[in-house]
């Protein structure tokens, strides 16, 4: 079994930053993917961004540019540094553990509780 553990979850006025951590642990397996996706109010679930144990990242297009996913392989932790964040950057950020042949778009996998990310004007 693997749990992930986010944190980092804020409310932040439009144009701040915030940084997001999650923790895994548990039966952590390799190869693997670690991201972020993020549900809004009425919303699906949907990618921001995700890293794989090999280093390969991908990143949905309306985060391009003011998102950063980074890795410490060693703490199996994964970090999502959002810049100049916008009104609908607002959500519930979940944090996702998957194989590393699991599709981007897919919501396979393991899942944290989420943190919630408000962004005011």
């Amino acid at each position: 079994q693997v749990q992930l553990v986010e944190s980092g979850g804020d409310l932040v006025q439009a144009g701040g930053s915030l940084r997001l951590s999650c923790a895994a642990s548990g039966s952590i397996f390799r190869p693997n993917a670690m991201g972020w996706y993020r549900q809004a109010p009425g919303k699906q679930r949907v990618l921001v961004a995700v890293m794989g144990s090999g280093g390969y990242t991908n990143y949905a297009d309306s985060v391009q540019g003011r998102f950063t996913i980074s890795r410490d392989n060693a703490l199996n932790t994964v970090y999502l540094q959002m810049n100049s964040l916008k009104l609908e950057d607002t959500a519930i950020y979940y944090c996702n553990l998957r194989s590393g042949m699991t599709a981007t778009w897919s919501l396979e996998g393991y899942w944290g509780q989420g943190t919630q990310v408000t962004v005011s004007s």
